[in-house]
């Protein structure tokens, strides 16, 4: 199965997606116990911009045993496709889910916000992205600031008499 993942990861790589994705679906007929084809699916149907289609693969491979890294991917993509196909909820709970089980992995953080942006929950995602600007930046001018920028974050609309 490496042989076939490294293939199917170098052929959405150079934007062949849709040879990824053929090899993929003839490689779970032959092995459809195998977590990783599972994800490696999902994440190619989202690469192709077949979200809907992504779901199933990405729930299937969450069911099952996936490497760390991988389930890592896979609950992001599976947050991050939710959230495009406009199920919130469900990308909030995947989402918060990512971040309980791998709380040091930025990227859940980052598109929580966007879908608290969706739920209308602007100021708590403004303030998850400003917090992660003020402790991941390399600009150096930014970085100058980090403190107010904390400090300020979940005070965006206080006003001081």
């Amino acid at each position: 199965m490496d042989r076939i993942i490294a293939k199917v990861s170098e052929l959405r790589r150079t934007g062949l997606a849709e040879q990824a994705r053929e090899l993929l679906l003839k490689a779970l007929e032959q092995e459809p116990n195998d977590a990783e084809l599972w994800y490696q699916t999902a994440w190619t149907h989202d690469t192709l911009g077949l979200e809907r289609e992504a779901v199933s693969f990405y729930e299937k491979s969450l069911a099952m045993t996936l490497s760390t890294e991988s389930r890592k991917g896979a609950i992001l993509g599976l947050g991050s496709t939710y959230r495009v196909l406009g199920e919130y909820t469900k990308a909030k709970a995947w989402l918060e889910t990512g971040m309980d089980e791998f709380s040091d992995y930025r990227p859940f953080r980052v598109f929580y916000a966007m879908v608290l942006y969706n739920l209308g929950e602007h100021g708590k995602a403004m303030e998850g992205l400003l917090m992660e600007l003020a402790e991941t930046t390399s600009d150096l001018s930014t970085q100058e600031y980090a403190r107010a920028i904390h400090y300020y974050a979940d005070k965006l609309d206080q006003i001081e008499a």
